[in-house]
Order: structure tokens, then C-alpha cells, then sequence
């Protein structure tokens, strides 16, 4: 299996985040923005949290918050799950499952160097099987 780095490098480079102090408002339409359904928060270059849809329906929208009113800081998850560049993507697929996350931000000493979703996981193994579906049907005809 691919390791989280070999999957970094098949995406574009870039991470969507937005500072504690935002409006959430400002995160929803990054979010839109970007088609992606989570943002880093950023202090600086520090990781401060994640924010992410699921947050905005629970912490705003179903507590009758204003998008305008709310910082970012008042709903993000402030102790996010982190993985290294080394780790396997089946190691994240694990950890994911158990924490019942979707996003993973990639941490190379202290700085952010990408993030891994659900789908760049499931997309990694789907290509996985596929190879081997495809190797193991050339062994047979040989």
C-alpha cells in the first residue's frame, strides 16, 4: 500500500484553511469555494484545528447561530488527529474509521504539508485492487 506521502504526491499542492478568528461564514464559502468538505485552521503556521461541515450543521445551524457572529474558534475541533508523511494509507483508513473522521491533516515536524480525505484513501485502494485484480488475471493466462 501506498504510503501517505506517495499519496500527497498525487494530489494538487495546496491546503484550504482559514484563521480562529474567521467568520465561520467566510469558512462555509471557502469550503464551497474549494468543493471540499473540511478546512485546516490555521494560526499562522500553526495547526489549531479543523472545521469542518459536520461542525457548521451541529454548532451553528442546529443551535440557530449566526454564520456572520460565529468564529471559527467557537466551533472547530481543536484536537485534531494527525498523521506523518511515513504511515501507510491503510494505517490512515484504520484511524479514520475508529475516530469516525474524514480528514487527515499530514504533519512533517511541526508543519502542515497536506491533508488526506476518505476519498483520497479509497480512491488509493480501489487503484490498489485493481493492479492486483489485473496481476493476478495475467498470472492465470500464462
Amino acid at each position: 500500500m501506498l504510503s501517505v506521502q506517495q499519496l500527497l504526491d498525487q494530489k494538487p499542492k495546496g491546503i484550504h484553511a482559514v484563521a480562529p478568528g474567521d467568520p465561520v461564514l467566510t469558512a462555509i464559502k471557502k469550503m464551497a469555494e474549494h468543493h471540499v468538505g473540511a478546512l485546516l485552521v490555521m494560526n499562522g503556521d500553526r495547526l489549531a484545528g479543523s472545521v469542518s461541515e459536520r461542525d457548521y450543521a451541529r454548532k451553528v445551524v442546529l443551535l440557530g447561530r449566526s454564520s456572520e457572529d460565529t468564529r471559527v474558534e467557537s466551533i472547530m475541533t481543536a484536537k485534531v488527529v494527525t498523521v506523518s508523511p511515513q504511515q501507510d494509507a491503510h494505517d490512515c483508513m484504520r484511524l479514520m474509521t475508529d475516530m469516525r473522521i474524514r480528514h487527515l491533516p499530514v504533519v512533517s515536524g511541526e508543519r502542515v504539508i497536506g491533508v488526506l480525505s476518505i476519498g483520497d484513501l479509497v480512491r488509493a485502494v480501489i487503484e490498489e485492487q485493481e493492479r492486483t485484480i489485473a496481476d493476478l488475471e495475467s498470472y492465470i493466462r500464462s
